[in-house]
């Protein structure tokens, strides 16, 4: 009598996952820094971006603002929305990746009128041919629910800045959705339109392939719920030149889930790690192109808004661009900042000496 499949073995072994070992898994840990990342009241502090090692020095931009937030709905258009409303771009150094000294401001907030007024954000880091290159989001002002909002650049030559913006977003929201009447309501439209017809956010920056490789989150016009997470996936856009132009893939979205983008090069390819919204959320996975990525593994614990500490050489293995770094506390009244490791003690089953007995 031949044996039957259920059709979650036969999914399992038409998708590889039978042939897929433990190098893509591990658990991750969290600690506490201390310093000027220690929870201070009455200031957020979020969004790590990668850690970069200069000269003997850990280096971090984040996000940094104060005061309350009260969300939409007040009336209020000059009222704190969110966490990350009214932020700006500061830095943090340390000499052991557990105390950290904050430095000052990075970038501001734009002037009256222009499309950063309202807050900058969400930060990450490119150190590349000797100068560094900041990425982040932007909102203009006011902050309304149906605001678009942009993804900029700043630049310097050194990592405690002056820092110059280029001129005006390097990328911005698809212009194909339509918003249904007048109210200020982001679910109501008329066409939905591409996956990041209302918001480009969480962008990274790779030099990947002789070209600069901007990895982005899209939110959709009419956002909706769907396989246990929000309508959040991951984008492309690719440039000759880190300033720009840049070219959204005709592959987008290259996921089907994910929140915030956490990426770092493995062999040739880009490694991700895709937490919180979608129905392939907290995997691990590979793309050899850098667009068309695979599961490798499931993970459970995954740090929220991570900046990696990307070792010298992520060839390593499989987990080595991901061994440590930065990520928040957002489960509290102000949000900080602390550190995670990824323990891959944790890719062997869990055995006590008496089973063996």
């Amino acid at each position: 009598m031949s044996k039957k499949e259920s059709l979650a073995t036969k999914r399992a072994r038409e998708r590889g996952y039978f042939d897929k070992g433990p190098d893509w898994y591990c658990e991750f840990r969290y600690e506490n820094c201390t310093g000027d990342f220690e929870p201070e009241e009455g200031v957020h502090r979020r969004d790590p971006s990668s850690v970069l090692l200069i000269d003997g020095v850990y280096y971090t931009w984040y996000s940094k603002s104060y005061g309350a937030h009260v969300g939409f709905g007040t009336g209020d258009l000059d009222a704190k929305v969110f966490p990350w409303d009214y932020t700006e771009i500061w830095y943090a150094t340390s000499t052991d990746a557990v105390k950290w000294k904050e430095e000052g401001i990075a970038v501001g907030r734009g002037p009256k009128g222009s499309y950063d007024e309202r807050s900058v954000f969400t930060p990450e880091i490119l150190h590349h041919d000797g100068m560094f290159y900041l990425v982040y989001q932007c909102v203009e002002n006011p902050y309304v629910n149906r605001v678009k909002e942009t993804i900029s650049m700043a630049i310097a030559d050194n990592p405690h800045g002056p820092w110059k913006k280029v001129d005006g977003p390097i990328l911005q929201p698809s212009t194909n959705g339509v918003w249904k009447g007048d109210v200020d309501n982001r679910f109501l439209v008329e066409e939905q339109g591409d996956f990041d017809s209302h918001k480009t956010h969480d962008p990274v920056l790779f030099y990947f392939n002789d070209k600069y490789y901007l990895y982005y989150k899209g939110e959709r016009m009419g956002e909706q719920m769907y396989m246990g997470g929000r309508e959040t996936k991951w984008g492309v856009a690719i440039s000759d030149q880190p300033e720009g132009p840049y070219v959204k893939s005709e592959y987008n979205p290259i996921s089907n889930s994910g929140h915030e983008t956490l990426l770092w090069q493995y062999k040739g390819g880009m490694a991700g790690l895709l937490c919180t919204d979608g129905m392939e959320r907290n995997t691990m996975q590979y793309a050899k192109d850098g667009i068309n990525f695979e599961i490798m593994g499931g993970i459970k614990g995954t740090p929220e808004a991570a900046g990696p500490f990307r070792t010298p050489n992520t060839d390593d293995r499989p987990l080595a661009g991901v061994e440590w770094g930065l990520t928040h506390n957002v489960h509290c009244k102000w949000n900080y900042i602390m550190r995670f490791k990824a323990d891959e003690n944790t890719k062997r089953p869990y055995v006590t000496k008496t089973m063996y007995e």
